[in-house]
C-alpha cells in the first residue's frame, strides 16, 4: 500500500481545520498558507470531503469550512476513503486476478490480510486523537485574525461643499431668480 499525497494532505488539512474551527469557519486559503498545500488542490479535496459529509461549508464573508461531525466521530480511514485514496496492498486491487489469467498470486492472502489490518488501524485513529496529539506537542492556535482595515497616516480631508449650481439648467435658474 502506498499512501499518496492526496491522503496525506486530506488528513493534514482536517487536523488543521479541527484545531481551529472553534473560532468559526476556517478558510482554505488559511489552511493552504499554514500547511503549504496548493489552494486549488485543497478545493478539490474539500469538495470530496463535503460530499462525504465530513465537512460543511459556509459561504460569504466570514465563511469557510467546519467539521460536519465531532472530531471524535471521524476516523483517518473516513478521511482517506472519502478522497478516493485506495487502501490496498494487493497487486490486483482486490480483484483476485493477480496473475492476469484470472488466477491469484501466491501472496494474495498476505496482502489482503495487510489491507484488512491497515483499514482496522486507520479506522481506530480518530481525528480527535490527532488533534490531541498536536495540542500535547504544544502547537499554538492563533485567535481568529482581526479584519484588517486600511489605516492611512494622512488625515481624512472632507470635501469642501460648494454652494454653486451643478448643471447648466441650475445655472440658468440661478440667473432667472436674480
Amino acid at each position: 500500500m502506498r499512501l499518496t499525497t492526496k491522503g496525506r494532505f486530506a488528513v493534514t488539512a482536517m487536523i488543521d481545520l479541527a484545531l481551529r474551527q472553534n473560532n468559526g469557519p476556517v478558510t482554505l486559503a488559511a489552511i493552504s498558507q499554514r500547511q503549504q498545500i496548493s489552494l486549488s488542490y485543497l478545493e478539490q479535496l474539500f469538495g470530496k470531503l463535503r460530499r462525504h459529509e465530513l465537512v460543511e461549508s459556509t459561504r460569504g464573508p466570514g465563511g469557510g469550512y467546519t467539521l460536519a461531525r465531532k472530531a471524535a466521530d471521524i476516523t483517518v480511514a473516513d478521511i482517506i476513503l472519502s478522497v478516493d485514496e485506495p487502501i490496498d496492498a494487493t497487486q490486483c486491487g482486490g480483484k483476485e486476478n493477480c496473475l492476469g489469467d484470472g488466477g491469484r498470486c501466491m501472496t494474495h492472502e498476505l496482502w489482503a490480510s495487510l489491507n484488512t489490518r491497515m483499514v482496522e488501524f486507520l479506522d481506530s485513529v480518530t481525528l480527535q486523537k490527532l488533534v490531541d496529539d498536536q495540542l500535547a506537542k504544544g502547537i499554538t492556535i492563533e485567535d481568529k485574525p482581526a479584519v484588517k482595515r486600511a489605516i492611512s497616516a494622512a488625515p481624512v480631508v472632507k470635501p469642501v461643499r460648494v454652494n454653486a449650481p451643478n448643471s447648466v439648467f441650475a445655472l440658468g435658474n440661478a440667473f432667472s431668480k436674480s
